[in-house]
Parts: structure tokens; C-alpha cells; sequence
């Protein structure tokens, strides 16, 4: 467990502190451009938009869930990988940069599929980033090869630290923006100087971040060379189970899309695409730092345990993590709740902005604990050689998704429509965590989670007084109209004040309760802390 520990402790901070930076990213680019009725915004959001949309099918689909116990099997070979990497890069490389080219030459379709909705000055404006922001699909692809790459070989650091470079590049172009240019919120008036220095920015970061992975390369320990001949590398067998994940990651682009181009009628009348994407950065920071750096660990460990046919241990390690996860994510929940307004301020102009923003996010936190223990098991599913299942059960939270946005655009009116199409995503979510958990026991039988799910209802009995008291105090700092809200710095301010103290209130009450997972999460954020 040590070593598990370890792991998740590095992976944790790094992806800690880039979370970090990269909110602080994103409220100098809010700054900038704006949030709520800001066409600008959303034209940006589009635009970058596009190519993490593909990043987001390497990545989250492809690589973590087919990749990595291809590796860990060629690790037992006799050059210790080597041989399998070669191929498995080369081809990667030559595939990203197909892609790159094809994406690039395809770049009017795709603005035109995800920004019909915004007027006709703001798909011109989308239109010029993404030709800037496009080129983002080659480096996002190779640092997402690289990374998952150097996580199977048990080198877990550098994946989750390069982000940083890229957050610290963007904010410093984001600054001279505002220096030079100063803030525009609407699609007209911009040069091409401006355009450039907006997307070249937001493209040199991913490069910057794709080329420190370079640096911790040796660690791997694998030899690595050009290497087009192709047989051998079990691309039948990889090419099956990626057609499953391919198709998984599609079905949910396409209800992305049609989020997007949607929620974009509402560009000019409030929250659009550039507050959801914002809220959404809200909504995974705790997701990404909790379940990311314990989950990263634990799939390397699920998929030795089911190599060697050891499923006690599987369901030993669905419980342990679905406890470890649950018990740091309610507490992060109730104190985003707590300070959800002041949080929100922080990317919006106004504290009216600031509301139309928290019921965005707060429709987004209905799914946070749920979505949390699907990715438990969702990486069991992916351990076993399997993603048949998870594409049949995320193929039906889809079809919930578009549902729901439709009938969102159909009955409320635009200034709620990303409310609304938020609150859609959430519940499908919810059924989506209901039949990934009836399709595992089907698999392996008992999960073993009646345990996990009792702690589960004692972490949210804690956290319910805690997200009250919180609540509470930012009432006493004035609330919407008051101090908490009066400008960003104020927000700042009170949202740590108030989501600090619903921490502790939190923790009060799990150790009232005798929570044994108490003592698990304080050393794990221990390991977080400098000098631990």
C-alpha cells in the first residue's frame, strides 16, 4: 500500500497545483474576455474547445483504458518493452500527425457544427482562433502518449507536473493581452495582432507542456527508436478494443456537440459556452486531484491483480478506493457549495453574473460524488480487456444528455438554457453510474461495495451541517450583495474563508462520527504537503 500511497501522492500534488494555476489561468483569460454575455468568451471557448475535444478521446479513451496494460504486458518481454514502444510511438506519431493536418484543413466544418448559434461576428472571430488553436491536436496527442507511456512504467510524476508550464506560459500571454489590447468582451474590433497573441499563446503552452515530458524520458528505462513495421504490435487486439473506446468517446463528442451549439443561442443574453466550459473547470479541479492521483495508482494495480486472476484483490481495491475517494469528495463538495457564489464571482464581472454562473456549476456539482465512483469502475472494466460495456452504458447516458439539452432549448428561456442543459448531463450521469454498477457485478459477481457505500452515507451525513455552516458564514460576509461579492479579490477572499471553514466544520463531524477514513484521508493530504 505504500507504494500506492507514493504514487498517488505525487500525482496528487502535481495535479494540485496545476489545477491550481490553471484556474488561475482561466480567470486572467475570464478577465480578458469576459464570461456572462460575452461573445468573445465564447468564441475562444470554441475554438480551444476543439482540439481538447480530441485530446479528450486519446487520453481519457484510447490511451488510459487500452494503452496501459498493453505496456505493463510487453514489460515482461525480454527488452522490457522496448520493441512494442518503438512501434507503438511511431505510429502514434504518425497518426497525430494525419490527424493534425486533416483537422486543421477541416477547421469551417467543425466551427460551423460546434458555433452555428453564435452570430455572424462571432463565428468569423471562432473561425480565426481555431485556425491558431488546431495545431494544439498534434501536442496534445503526443503528451497524452508520452505521459501514459511513462504512468504504466510507474513514472508518475512528470504527467501530472508538465501541465504547469502550459497554465504559466498561457497566463503570462493572457497578461501582455490585457496589457497591450485591454479587455474585449464583444466579437468585433479585433486585428490580427490581437488574434495571434490570444491563440499563439494558448498553442505554445500545449508545446511547452508536451516537451518537458522529454526531460524525464531516461526514467522509463526503454530504448526507443523510429520504427514503421507495425506487425507484431497486436494492433488486431488493440484496434478491438479501441473500436469499442472509439466509439464510446464519439457518441459522447456528439452530445457535447450538440451541448455546444446549443447553448450558444444564448451567447448574448447570459451564461453560454464560455461559462460552462469555466464551471465545468470548477466542477473537475476536486475530480481531477482526488480521483485522478489515487485512480492514476490504483488502474496500474487493478490490472496486475487481473493478470494474475487475483479478483479478491480487485474488489479489496474497488473498495478502498471508492472509500479513499468518497471521503475527500464529499468534503470538497460541501465546500464549493458553501462558497459557490463567492467562487463564482471570481470569473464573472458582476455579482448578478456571479448567480447566473453558480446555478451552472451547482447543476454541474449534482453529479461529483457519482461521477467519482463511476471512474472506479470504469477502470475495473478497462483492467479486464473490456470496453464493450462501458460504451453500452455511456452510449444510454448520451442519449439522456441530447435528450435533455433538447428539451432544455425547447422550454426555458436562453438565460437558463445552460442551467438546464448542465442539470441534464448530471442526472444522466446518475443513471450511467447505475448501470455501470449492475453491468460489474454481472462481470465479476459481488463488488463488495455494501461497506464503501455505508461509509459513503456517513461522509455525506458530515457533509451536509458542514456545507450548512459554511453556507452560513457567507451570509455573514454579506452574501450577493454584500463584501463577499464586491470584486474579484474580495471573492477570493471569502471563498477560501468560507470553504475553509466548511472543511473544518466537515472534519469535526467525521471525527464525531468515528469515521476510520478520517485518519486515511488526513495522511493523504499530508503526502500532498511540502516536505511530507
Amino acid at each position: 500500500m505504500s507504494g500506492i500511497g507514493r504514487a498517488s501522492a505525487i500525482v496528487g500534488a502535481g495535479t494540485l497545483v496545476s489545477r491550481v494555476t490553471g484556474l488561475v489561468r482561466n480567470v486572467v483569460l475570464a478577465a480578458a474576455l469576459g464570461t456572462i454575455g460575452a461573445e468573445a468568451a465564447d468564441a475562444f471557448a470554441v475554438a480551444a474547445q476543439l482540439p481538447t475535444n480530441i485530446y479528450s478521446l486519446i487520453s481519457s479513451g484510447l490511451l488510459a483504458g487500452v494503452i496501459v496494460p498493453q505496456i505493463i504486458k510487453a514489460g515482461r518481454d525480454r527488452d522490457g518493452g522496448s520493441a512494442f514502444v518503438s512501434k507503438l510511438l511511431t505510429l502514434g506519431v504518425v497518426a497525430l500527425a494525419a490527424a493534425t493536418v486533416i483537422a486543421v484543413a477541416a477547421a469551417p466544418l467543425l466551427v460551423h457544427w460546434y458555433g452555428a448559434r453564435l452570430g455572424p461576428e462571432g463565428i468569423a472571430l471562432t473561425l480565426a482562433f481555431a485556425y491558431w488553436c488546431m495545431p494544439q491536436l498534434l501536442f496534445y496527442g503526443l503528451y497524452a502518449l508520452l505521459g501514459e507511456i511513462l504512468n504504466a512504467r510507474s513514472v508518475f510524476g512528470p504527467y501530472a507536473w508538465s501541465p504547469i508550464v502550459n497554465n504559466l506560459v498561457s497566463i503570462a500571454g493572457f497578461l501582455a493581452f490585457i496589457w497591450i489590447f485591454g479587455l474585449h468582451r464583444d466579437a468585433v474590433g479585433w486585428t490580427p495582432a490581437m488574434i495571434a497573441l490570444m491563440g499563439g499563446t494558448a498553442t505554445l503552452g500545449i508545446v511547452a507542456q508536451t516537451l518537458v515530458l522529454l526531460l524525464f524520458w531516461r526514467q522509463a528505462k526503454l530504448r526507443v527508436r523510429p520504427d514503421f513495421h507495425w506487425r507484431g504490435i497486436g494492433l488486431r487486439h488493440i484496434g478491438r478494443l479501441a473500436g469499442w473506446t472509439f466509439l464510446m468517446v464519439v457518441v459522447g463528442q456528439l452530445a457535447g456537440l450538440l451541448q455546444t451549439n446549443l447553448v450558444g443561442a444564448a451567447s448574448h443574453e447570459g451564461a453560454s459556452v464560455a461559462a460552462m466550459q469555466y464551471a465545468w473547470l470548477v466542477f473537475i479541479l476536486p475530480y481531477s486531484v482526488v480521483v485522478l492521483s489515487i485512480g492514476t495508482p490504483y488502474f496500474t494495480r487493478l490490472s496486475e491483480h487481473v493478470a494474475a486472476g487475483r479478483i479478491d484483490a480487485v474488489r479489496d481495491d474497488l473498495d478502498s478506493s471508492t472509500r479513499i475517494i468518497g471521503v475527500l469528495m464529499v468534503g470538497a463538495l460541501a465546500a464549493i457549495v458553501a462558497a459557490i457564489v463567492p467562487v463564482s464571482r471570481i470569473f464573472t464581472d458582476t455579482s448578478g453574473d456571479a448567480v447566473q454562473f453558480a446555478l451552472v456549476l451547482g447543476a454541474y456539482l449534482v453529479a461529483l460524488l457519482p461521477l467519482s465512483v463511476q471512474f472506479v469502475l470504469q477502470r475495473t472494466f478497462y483492467a479486464y480487456h473490456d470496453t464493450r460495456t462501458p460504451f453500452l452504458f455511456t452510449l444510454v447516458q448520451c442519449v439522456l444528455v441530447v435528450i435533455t439539452a433538447v428539451a432544455a432549448y425547447a422550454m426555458l428561456p436562453l438565460a437558463l438554457l445552460a442551467f438546464g442543459i448542465a442539470l441534464g448531463q448530471s442526472l444522466s450521469n446518475l443513471v450511467q453510474l447505475a448501470l455501470a454498477m449492475g453491468l460489474l457485478r454481472r462481470k465479476i459477481g459481488p463488488l463488495g461495495l455494501r461497506p464503501a457505500m455505508l461509509s459513503l452515507a456517513k461522509f455525506v451525513a458530515a457533509g451536509i451541517p458542514a456545507a450548512t455552516a459554511g453556507w452560513f458564514g457567507y451570509q455573514l460576509l454579506g452574501g450577493v450583495d454584500g463584501w463577499a461579492t464586491a470584486d474579484r479579490g474580495t471573492a477570493i477572499l471569502s471563498a477560501a474563508a468560507v470553504g475553509g471553514a466548511t472543511l473544518v466544520v466537515y472534519v469535526a463531524f467525521l471525527a464525531l462520527l468515528r469515521v476510520p477514513e478520517l485518519q486515511i484521508a488526513v495522511r493523504a493530504v499530508r503526502r500532498f504537503l511540502p516536505g511530507r
